[in-house]
């Protein structure tokens, strides 16, 4: 694509879906990737994504076949590539030579249910763009019989201390179910803070014991098995970049 504006060597390894922007940056440093047959040490060479020859311990690469997956992340799996503590992490719920593919947004260790995971970086960003405004919606068990005024309270919001004092809260809860000394609540966000609801209820001085991710958007979980990825169906494709399109002009 002649004219095509130029990008740093690094984001171009992870746009092309080789491996995230941060693994290049290693794969650079080290002497390993070569474009035009020249060699730089610096991620931000550069380049024409489209134009250039880019190569990785010498065999060149060409943009890879774009990966959509939804996956149900087990509770005390971490949301990384690697773990210095040497947990479990989602990759391993991966077969071993599947191509590289970066999880879009996070679930903390103790939280379950829907990831996302895509080589499409670009798609990736849309949709963890406070911008997008998304709907993201959680099942949370609670260790209270959630009333109407805490219910309110949670979506009204509170203001929570930490590194950066900023007010919290969800855009809509219903009580699911409950039991005499619990509740299952359904919270939707519409933001894509740290820890939200984790924050929030804490502040609130409610207990979770449970937090499952049940949709993001129009993409939905469903019966999915714990543990076990599928591909993202053309269809959820189509819908979730038209809600993208929605709520990015809104």
């Amino acid at each position: 694509m002649k004219g095509q504006r130029r990008i740093g060597l690094a984001r171009a390894l992870s746009k092309m879906g080789y491996c995230s922007r941060s693994q290049a940056a290693v794969l650079i440093r080290a002497g390993r990737v070569t474009w035009n047959g020249r060699s730089t040490r610096d991620p931000e060479s550069a380049v024409h994504m489209h134009e250039d020859r880019i190569e990785v311990d010498g065999v060149p690469l060409d943009k890879a076949a774009v990966v959509y997956l939804v996956l149900n992340k087990p509770r005390g799996v971490v949301t990384t590539a690697s773990d210095e503590r040497g947990r479990a992490t989602v990759y391993d719920l991966l077969e071993p030579d599947f191509p590289w593919v970066g999880p879009v947004g996070r679930l903390d260790k103790a939280s379950e249910g829907l990831l996302l995971l895509t080589n499409d970086s670009e798609w990736a960003a849309r949709i963890t763009d406070p911008a997008s405004h998304l709907d993201k919606k959680y099942h949370v068990q609670v260790d209270c019989v959630a009333d109407e005024k805490l219910l309110a309270k949670i979506t009204r919001g509170c203001a929570v201390e930490g590194d950066s004092a900023e007010h919290l809260r969800a855009k809509d809860v219903r009580r699911l179910r409950h039991g005499n000394k619990n509740s299952w609540l359904e919270i939707t966000l519409d933001e894509g803070k740290n820890r939200q609801i984790r924050l929030l209820l804490e502040a609130l001085e409610v207990q979770i014991l449970r937090l499952v991710r049940v949709s993001i958007g129009p993409i939905e979980l469903g019966d999915l098995k714990k543990g076990l990825a599928r591909p993202l169906t053309a269809a959820e494709k189509r819908a979730i970049d038209r809600a993208l399109q929605v709520t990015g002009s809104s």
